[in-house]
């Protein structure tokens, strides 16, 4: 059996689970998520943990089990707590500002950019070069970060663009004569 399923996932007091057949959800403070479960995972709530068993030997079940797990692991998380990413934009003149779902962000083009933000996810600037995204489902706020961070990647000579905060840039040195 997959090791990542072997542990169980707790189930904090403000959050609640539901199994069907075919689908999980998972309701809380900071919102609703649901995901698909795979038919060759078996769910079970007891007491106040969810267990995961795979319905049949094979390997790809043992696999699904793990994989399942761990996206209702980060349901339970993300509805509970909430996820958030942090990004700086490092250059002269780069700028972020959010209005609402909407994120206006001023990274050197002819014309300035604007997000917009999926539903559930929130963005906010505490400075002008700093941008945190929360949001309760983690792909979701990884996937829109991403997407910010693609506008404006940083660039390998003197980094300049958009990064993720602690990310290491490895700098290359330029042409010598």
């Amino acid at each position: 059996m997959s090791r990542v399923a072997n542990n169980p996932v707790p189930i904090p007091d403000k959050v609640d689970v539901t199994i069907h057949a075919a689908e999980i959800s998972v309701k809380g403070p900071l919102g609703t998520l649901s995901c698909k479960l795979s038919p060759s995972v078996v769910a079970k709530k007891v007491d106040s943990r969810i267990e995961f068993e795979a319905s049949d030997g094979s390997q790809s079940a043992n696999a699904l089990s793990g994989t399942m797990r761990a996206l209702v692991s980060n349901m339970v998380v993300g509805v509970s707590q909430g996820f958030e990413k942090k990004l700086a934009l490092v250059g002269v003149g780069y700028r972020a500002q959010a209005q609402g779902d909407k994120l206006n962000l001023t990274l050197g083009f002819s014309h300035p950019v604007v997000h917009q933000l999926p539903k559930g996810v929130k963005a906010e600037t505490p400075t002008q070069t700093e941008i945190i995204i929360k949001g309760a489902d983690r792909q979701q706020v990884g996937q829109v970060a991403a997407d910010i961070r693609n506008y404006r990647s940083p660039e390998p000579y003197k980094g300049k663009g958009v990064r993720y905060v602690g990310e290491q840039i490895v700098l290359k040195e330029t042409k010598k004569k």
